[in-house]
């Protein structure tokens, strides 16, 4: 599949992806892409946001490719019974540890537990070491479950701006070879 061919949704975490984000970034180099928009970036409320991201899958007019990130991977996941339409496969990069209540800010914890059957699409999970909200043990456990492949960053804090990912062109790199092996 070329990105052409894809409606790729680009669904940030809490407080959204500002400009320097690399999601931002791909989302103005990627024709096709959008950014699925939050009523509440700052007070995320499980049940809105996974009723809006299924909202955007459902209208999509083309496969759906979902480039998640954080707080915006767990949405995501979450909120597959409510998808209509068929994701052709996301990309879900540092999803947080919602089940550990020791990870701030708690109110991820409400996007919580996570479902450890196999997503009904192909993924790909991309986690660090050193990673503030999800330990790489849990990220690795997830996937796994998730029947997902696992790629490994090294340490790269949260995988956003904050800690050096603006462009991102390593992972634009391999959403590109994900995109090619998906069957439309």
């Amino acid at each position: 599949m070329k990105a052409s061919d894809a409606d790729i949704l680009i669904v940030p975490g809490y407080k959204n992806s500002g400009p320097d984000h690399w999601q931002s970034r791909w989302q103005a180099k990627l024709s096709t892409a959008r950014r699925v928009e939050q009523e509440a970036w700052s007070k995320p409320e499980r049940a809105d946001w996974t009723a809006t991201i299924a909202r955007a899958v459902n209208e999509a007019t083309k496969p759906v490719v979902v480039v998640a990130h954080s707080l915006g991977a767990a949405a995501t996941v979450q909120a597959i019974p409510e998808f209509t339409n068929k994701v052709a496969g996301a990309l879900l990069v540092a999803p947080p540890e919602v089940e550990n209540p020791k990870i701030r800010p708690r109110h991820l914890m409400t996007f919580g537990p996570y479902s450890r059957n196999p997503l009904p699409f192909p993924s790909i999970v991309i986690a660090s070491r050193d990673d503030p909200y999800s330990s790489y043990e849990s990220a690795d456990d997830i996937a796994a479950a998730w029947g997902a492949l696992f790629m490994d960053v090294g340490k790269a804090g949260h995988i956003n701006a904050e800690s050096g990912f603006g462009p991102w062109p390593e992972g634009l790199m391999v959403f590109a070879k994900f995109l090619s092996k998906i069957e439309p």
